[in-house]
């Protein structure tokens, strides 16, 4: 039987290119079921609420293809004059997994603002261990992301 299926295998797959995997892992993370990132958590209200707060619908605005929700139509409004500011960074992946070398979703509850820039994490230890060295940490999640970033789909 092997020697029939090897030569059809040849046959069949002769000239052909390589095919390259697509990824299932998106850019930014988002909800699975709406397509909203963060959880529909406002990413402003990261750095002006002690807590972070719940966007809502009315206050959508979409950045790289996908929307986000805010608060306040004032929120809203700032994150439109500078997403890259007050969107996490890695597009929301855990920041320690990031920083180990490898993608992970978040739960935007787990986050940190650190140098004025917000992080989240997939679970609590994974912030803890960022916060025990978080300059070390975040250089090492931003050299990894310069690479594992291009292996991830446009949402």
């Amino acid at each position: 039987m092997l020697a029939f299926v090897l030569p059809l295998l040849a046959v069949l797959t002769a000239g052909s290119a390589p095919v390259r995997a697509q990824s299932v892992v998106t850019l930014i993370v988002t909800d699975p079921l709406t397509g909203i990132a963060i959880g529909g958590m406002d990413p402003v209200s990261y750095f002006t609420e002690p807590s972070p707060a719940l966007g809502l619908p009315d206050y959508e605005f979409v950045w790289q293809n996908v929307p986000w929700y805010f608060s306040t139509p004032a929120n809203r409004d700032v994150f439109s004059q500078a997403p890259e500011i007050y969107a996490p960074q890695f597009g929301g992946h855990g920041a320690m997994s990031m920083a180990r070398g490898f993608v992970s979703d978040s739960d935007p509850r787990l986050y940190t603002v650190f140098k004025q820039r917000l992080y989240l994490f997939y679970s609590a230890s994974g912030r803890e261990a960022f916060l025990l060295a978080p300059d070390a940490a975040a250089i090492k999640a931003e050299e990894n992301w310069a690479q594992l970033s291009k292996t991830l789909s446009i949402n």
